[in-house]
Formats: structure tokens, C-alpha cells, sequence
């Protein structure tokens, strides 16, 4: 709808995470988090979701035509993030000593970024 405010999903995935696809026909595949669409609640997935696009030639931009394949946004709650460790985890914030806001592995506690 035309001129309604509408919410940003709030989700704790970044670029450049490492996640796994837990739901859909690509389920149990790992990539890295290309772009993050919070807007919609979507995020493009490295080698996930690939789709088959019919793209016309145009010479003066160097674009050959056929058939080409790229990734697709997947929806957000059907990723999880990948842990140091090699397993898919939820994700929890916690405010360190610091007062720094960090994400943290639910299972262990564990911080996800080293600062």
C-alpha cells in the first residue's frame, strides 16, 4: 500500500554472516548473507535460492542474451546463523561490562564477533 508507514523487521543477521537455509527446497545449505532487506524481512544468500532469469541482449551495455541464473531473497526466519564452531544457533544480544551490545550464541553464551 501507497503511503503507508511500514515497519522494519528487526533481526539480528548482518552482512557477511554465515548462515544456513533451515526451511524451503534448499534447506541445510550454507552461505554467506549478501545483502540484508529489513525493510521487507528478506536476505540474499550467497549460492542459495537460485533462479533462472530470461535476459535480452543489449549491445550497448555488453549484455549478452539467453538464460541467466542469480540468487533470490529468502525470507529471514528461514535462515539461521552458522557459530565459529560449524553449527546453526539462535541468537541472543547481551551488554557486556563495557556497555558494548554484542550478539551471543544461545546454546553457550559465547560472543559471535571478536572485537
Amino acid at each position: 500500500m501507497r503511503g503507508v508507514h511500514q515497519e522494519r523487521v528487526k533481526t539480528k543477521i548482518r552482512k557477511n554472516d554465515v548462515v544456513q537455509v533451515i526451511a524451503g527446497k534448499d534447506k541445510g545449505k550454507q552461505g554467506r548473507v549478501l545483502q540484508v532487506d529489513r525493510r521487507r524481512g528478506r536476505i540474499l544468500v550467497e549460492d542459495v535460492q537460485k533462479i533462472k532469469e530470461h535476459v535480452k541482449p543489449n549491445p550497448q551495455r555488453q549484455i549478452k542474451g539467453g538464460v541467466a541464473e542469480r540468487e533470490s531473497m529468502l525470507h529471514i526466519s528461514n535462515v539461521m546463523i552458522i557459530t565459529a564452531d560449524g553449527r546453526p544457533t539462535r541468537i541472543a544480544t547481551h551488554i557486556d561490562d563495557d556497555g558494548v551490545r554484542m550478539r551471543v550464541d544461545v546454546r553457550e553464551g559465547a560472543p559471535l564477533e571478536k572485537k
